[in-house]
């Protein structure tokens, strides 16, 4: 294996993880040097697939998404039994390899994430385009969120036996997955998506017709408001959940990790702060609070 090539594939994911991840990059730029490739290794395996299952309409292989999925994993089983090299034409993939065997982390978590990706596309075998309650939710969750954290869990290292971080760190994956998806309503919905669970919005009389029209209008509706309040309350459940996981943590790591997830958290009140106004534009935390989170967390290393 060229040390070179790996070098320039593991550059190709940095580029990836800084161009897509804001919050995510600037939590990485916590971690000691050694240790970000591999999480943005991480990051951009998530985002080619991520990209790929989003696009499913745009693909025109032959096989089309769920066929490019399949394909994907295959090459990755292959790499993980035969070696990197074999797939050193695909940055993403060489330097994801790399980064499972160096880190010796499980791959299993990589082929339940696989599994849940392929729930987002149409004429998939495992299509789900709503669901009906927490639960259902949670499961696809476990592979879209759940397995990251997992995934990221052997990289960032603990302080106790593995297995005993790993509630917690699937926990916080899960805490941002639903932050994203209560961020994310209306662009999920212009791909036919509702990631909300739907007994939670039917207590509120929130229906996919009341949230399709307040996509239309931009306007959210005040049955909807309420329904994100409730949600929003889950979610920062979810976040005190996880939140002891983070002292399971190498020391060095922890700033980095308790940076995302405040930071992450955060987008839920600048929901609350524009009003829940999340059909008119996308809420995001400022350029300023991130940077003043990040030097907190630094003073505080």
């Amino acid at each position: 294996m060229s040390p070179g090539l790996l070098d320039t594939a593991y550059q190709d994911c940095r580029r990836i993880a800084a161009a897509h991840g804001r919050t995510y990059f600037l939590a990485t730029r916590l971690l000691a040097a050694p240790r970000r490739p591999a999480v943005h290794a991480l990051y951009a395996f998530a985002r080619l697939v991520d990209d790929l299952v989003d696009d499913a309409g745009q693909v025109t292989a032959d096989h089309g998404a769920a066929g490019e999925l399949d394909l994907i994993e295959k090459r990755l089983r292959t790499a993980l039994e035969q070696g990197p090299a074999t797939v050193s034409d695909t940055p993403v993939l060489f330097a994801l390899t790399d980064t499972i065997t160096r880190y010796d982390i499980a791959p299993q978590h990589f082929w339940t994430f696989l599994d849940s990706m392929r729930m987002d596309i149409p004429g998939s075998a495992h299509y789900r385009d709503r669901y009906a309650d927490l639960a259902e939710l949670r499961e696809y969750m476990r592979g879209s969120a759940a397995a990251i954290g997992l995934q990221l869990l052997p990289v960032l290292g603990t302080v106790v036996p593995r297995a005993e971080a790993e509630p917690a760190a699937a926990a916080l994956g899960e805490a941002f997955q639903l932050t994203n998806f209560l961020r994310d309503v209306a662009e999920d919905l212009d791909r036919g998506r509702v990631y909300l669970p739907a007994e939670d919005l039917t207590a509120f009389g929130v229906d996919r017709e009341l949230l399709a029209h307040c996509r239309r209008t931009g306007r959210t509706d005040q049955r909807v408001r309420r329904a994100l309040a409730h949600l929003i309350a889950v979610n920062r459940d979810i976040y005190r959940r996880a939140d002891p996981g983070i002292d399971l943590l190498d020391p060095r790591v922890r700033p980095a990790i308790r940076t995302a997830s405040v930071l992450y958290a955060g987008i839920l009140t600048e929901i609350e702060r524009r009003d829940y106004a999340v059909f008119e534009s996308r809420a995001v935390v400022g350029v300023p609070k991130r940077l003043r989170v990040a030097a907190t967390q630094l003073v505080l290393r």
